[in-house]
């Protein structure tokens, strides 16, 4: 059964798309912890963040470091928090959170309640 995140790289489900390449796609979390709460996956549907091979491993991080500099560019905050869950999709994805203290990180937290307008305009700063 295809993930909710291969529906979004296939077009099936819009998103607000921060970074695309032809092995990875990044766009803004629907029910982010803050503004700017990026998730980047591969396109190839993976589970399990370490059940890819290395090389493609190595490119996602490579892919989601490009991307944390773009939020951290557009997004004022102390720094790009970075977390792999894995619980919540059944499809490997990396969350980017700008965050000024180490509780912005706190995914037990409510989340930000942003209409399509406010995650559109959220990715046209990032996307400048």
């Amino acid at each position: 059964m295809s993930s909710l995140f291969s529906k979004i790289v296939s077009g099936e489900i819009p998103a607000h798309i921060i970074q695309e390449s032809s092995d990875f796609l990044a766009f803004l979390d629907i029910n982010p912890l803050a503004e700017g709460h990026t998730l980047v996956i591969p396109k190839k549907e993976t589970d399990y963040i370490f059940d890819m091979g290395d090389e493609e491993y190595m490119k996602l991080w490579e892919f989601a470091k490009s991307v944390a500099l773009k939020v951290e560019k557009a997004i004022e905050c102390k720094r790009i928090g970075i977390a792999v869950i894995g619980l919540e999709v059944a499809h490997a994805h990396i969350h980017l959170v700008p965050i000024n203290s180490v509780s912005d990180i706190n995914f037990a937290q409510p989340k930000l309640n942003l209409s399509q307008e406010e995650l559109a305009r959220v990715a046209a700063k990032i996307n400048g």
